[in-house]
């Protein structure tokens, strides 16, 4: 039993260091996909009802800013912060507050059904705006909770004595959901749902005291929102990832060589090398060239050039691991188009 842990043990880490791994900065396409022609968009705040709001919960009614306020109040920072980034992410030509009076806003607290196209039209062509970004959805939930301690403090006659202090605990949840409506196209280019927490503590003699003591919790709110409306901006806009590429640096002494190459970022002359591989009458060597070659010219950012060299490596060699590295090169040209396509002005 011990022997024959021991073979594989070794196996296994023969395997493992038949390959080094490297790490590439790769751009990725905007999550959200708007044509180019489009530079003129709209900001709408489809949550605050002119309805009658229903009744607030009894924990809402302790604090300064009930419910339905506090809402508000974050829908709007959130969307101030959603404007301002979109203005200064140079995406766009213009950025504006849409408002449509006559538009039937979405009940407290609920994810709404999409807006019309008609409607959606008619918002673009009242604001000359070619897309709407539309906040469809904001709610918070509070839940408390209450503990005690005991605490020492100074009595009439300069003596500590112990005092039950009352703590309480607020976990305001955040959601917020949004939609952006290509007039243009008239398609939804995208929805989202998105949450954060928000956590207050008071502290007081009693449990009413400690509630009373809970301060910052609308700023807080407002803030978390603030962040919300910014990531959401970030999605028109391309983002770059970080990645990891496996290549192999054993078969022969001419791929210890190209390895130590590689390790000191000469990634032509190991290229050089692996280049003179592909020719090798070994086909486990010269596959391994052809994978690796891949890699050079992913690293070159030419990917169909790097297609063709896994491919062979696969059909032509039988390299295993060529056949997952070419789906995912596959993937990063298509990806590639999307993203050229984003970024023709």
């Amino acid at each position: 039993m011990k022997q024959t842990l021991s073979v594989f043990l070794l196996m296994l880490f023969t395997g493992c260091s038949a390959t080094n791994t490297l790490t590439l900065s790769v751009m990725e396409p905007a999550a959200v996909h708007l044509s180019p022609e489009v530079e003129r968009v709209g900001v709408l705040n489809r949550t605050l009802s002119e309805e009658p709001q229903r009744a607030l919960e009894t924990l809402d009614q302790i604090f300064s800013v009930k419910g339905p306020e506090l809402d508000s109040l974050g829908a709007e920072a959130g969307l101030d912060a959603l404007k301002r980034e979109l203005s200064m992410n140079n995406r766009f030509s213009d950025v504006v507050f849409v408002r449509a009076v006559w538009l039937e806003n979405t009940p407290y607290g609920t994810f709404p059904s999409p807006l019309s196209w008609d409607h959606a039209e008619r918002i673009s062509r009242e604001n000359d705006v070619q897309a709407i970004f539309s906040l469809e959805y904001y709610d918070t939930d509070s839940n408390i909770g209450y503990s005690t301690r005991t605490v020492m403090v100074e009595g009439p006659l300069g003596i500590e004595v112990p005092v039950l202090e009352h703590i309480a605990e607020v976990q305001t949840s955040l959601e917020a959901g949004w939609r952006v409506y290509d007039s243009e196209a008239m398609l939804i280019r995208d929805e989202f749902l998105t949450g954060d927490e928000v956590l207050t503590i008071g502290s007081g003699i009693n449990p009413g005291e400690a509630v009373k003591a809970l301060s910052g919790r609308t700023e807080a709110v407002q803030a978390v929102s603030r962040e919300m409306g910014m990531a959401y901006a970030q999605r028109v806009l391309p983002y770059w990832i970080r990645v990891e590429r496996d290549y192999f640096v054993k078969g022969n002494d001419q791929f210890e060589l190209a390895k130590r190459r590689a390790q000191t970022g000469n990634w032509e002359g190991a290229g050089e090398i692996w280049f003179r591989q592909t020719l090798h009458s070994d086909p486990r060597i010269a596959g391994r060239a052809h994978y690796n070659m891949g890699i050079i010219s992913e690293i070159n950012g030419n990917l169909e050039e790097a297609i063709d060299w896994v491919r062979m490596a696969y059909e032509d060699y039988g390299e295993k691991r060529a056949l997952d590295y070419l789906r995912i090169l596959q993937n990063r040209l298509a990806a590639d188009a999307v993203l050229k396509h984003q970024q023709t002005q």
